[in-house]
């Protein structure tokens, strides 16, 4: 069975999260993703995550999450030798990912500029925080620096909280999934048209499009998003509610869902109440109104009333931790997790999460588990021409 990007090679030569994710993608439709890496460190990642023991190892969780699929090849940039293997390689790829700061492979004399003489057709993409130009085109990119500029923590949490930062790095996140998304986009083109593409992704401006209602908003109707913590401003009662054993999210957005949810929790009188009778009227009221669903709700727990909701047509779903989450039947049943046994480096079982989609013609998922630095330095080296000898003279000299 061929995979959507099978017959690709992309080569990653990103750090952490936003360009590794990018590449995880790629790798999880079948391409042919190699992980360039400086020879002794590699990838940050490789050092971050909470188990210290996979730190110290270089197999950190934090890079083990997103380099499943991926082949390792440590390969010194800065040396000339380093340059001319490289080089090489590049002659065989499709795509390379990047996400050092702007300039910094032009200086290194590896730049799309220079690339496209020897690969003309390459797609060549760039992740920075803020773009190749613009005022602040030279400042370090961290997910928390994005999400603060953003407006991001501007809106969440509440009036007494905010800014408040997400609890996980959406900027990154976004950052790598919109360059997967253009990346993918140019080969396509290429495949019609012959022609290879510079994509420059700036974590800034992905982000601040992924804000969708808090951006067009303002810019349409000219009112400034504010952070109201588990609520939702387009509409009551939506939100998330007190139960007698957990908490439940509950989205009656609709004069439908609003009824049906008032006769479910045996309330039929809320519906004629002037205070909750329609839309508008529910958002200016929607304090008084979540008191009285929750004595209601405070009856029963969170996972009673998301299964006697849903089957009447009333959208809600328990408030559930991570832990819960990926063992919900729901998780287990479509397959997200894929565990490797007694994975190399790593010496023990490593599980990590496929896409977040499914296909007919067969699931994206990781063929392998996420390499040893320079795992696969001799197969890469071979395949470009280098002898035995010449690629033992290269490790000598601290090239690979």
């Amino acid at each position: 069975m061929v995979k959507q990007l099978e017959g690709l090679r992309v080569l990653d030569l990103t750090n952490v999260l936003a360009g590794p994710f990018c590449a995880y993608q790629m790798a999880l439709l079948g391409a042919e993703v190699i992980k360039v890496e400086k020879p002794g460190s590699g990838d940050l990642a490789r050092q971050l995550g909470a188990d210290v023991e996979l730190n110290r190892r270089y197999m950190g969780a934090s890079f083990l999450a997103q380099n499943a699929g991926k082949k390792s090849l440590s390969l010194n940039l800065k040396s000339e030798i380093g340059k001319k293997v490289f080089l090489k390689l590049v002659k065989t790829a499709d795509a390379l990912i990047e996400n050092f700061r702007p300039g910094v492979m032009d200086r290194l004399g590896l730049g799309y500029e220079d690339l496209k003489k020897i690969k003309p057709d390459l797609v060549y993409c760039a992740i920075s925080g803020f773009g190749k130009d613009g005022p602040l085109k030279n400042n370090p990119a961290y997910d928390q620096i994005i999400q603060g500029m953003s407006g991001v923590m501007s809106i969440t949490g509440n009036e007494e909280c905010a800014p408040l930062r997400v609890g996980y790095p959406v900027a990154d996140t976004m950052g790598g999934i919109t360059a997967a998304f253009a990346t993918t986009a140019a080969l396509f083109k290429r495949e019609r048209t012959g022609q290879g593409e510079y994509i420059d992704v700036s974590m800034l401006e992905s982000t601040i499009v992924a804000m969708g209602w808090a951006v067009s908003n303002w810019l349409i109707a000219g009112v400034e998003a504010k952070p109201i913590g588990n609520e939702n401003m387009t509409a009551s009662p939506s939100g998330t509610f007190i139960t007698g054993e957990g908490l439940l999210n509950i989205a009656a957005n609709r004069q439908t869902q609003f009824v049906k949810l008032c006769h479910v929790l045996g309330r039929p009188d809320l519906i004629e109440d002037m205070r909750f009778k329609d839309r508008e009227a529910r958002k200016l009221y929607r304090t008084e109104l979540k008191q009285e669903l929750e004595s209601e709700l405070r009856k029963n727990k969170a996972s009673y009333w998301a299964l006697l909701l849903n089957d009447n047509d009333i959208p809600a779903g328990e408030v559930l931790n991570i832990p819960d989450i990926l063992v919900h039947p729901q998780t287990v049943g479509r397959g997200l997790i894929k565990k490797f046994h007694s994975v190399d480096g790593a010496d023990r079982d490593i599980s990590v999460v496929r896409s977040g989609f499914r296909l007919n013609s067969g699931d994206p998922k990781p063929a392998t588990p996420p390499p040893v630095l320079g795992q696969d330095n001799d197969s890469i080296l071979t395949s470009l021409g280098y002898s035995s000898s010449e690629i033992e003279s290269l490790k000598q000299q601290e090239i690979v």
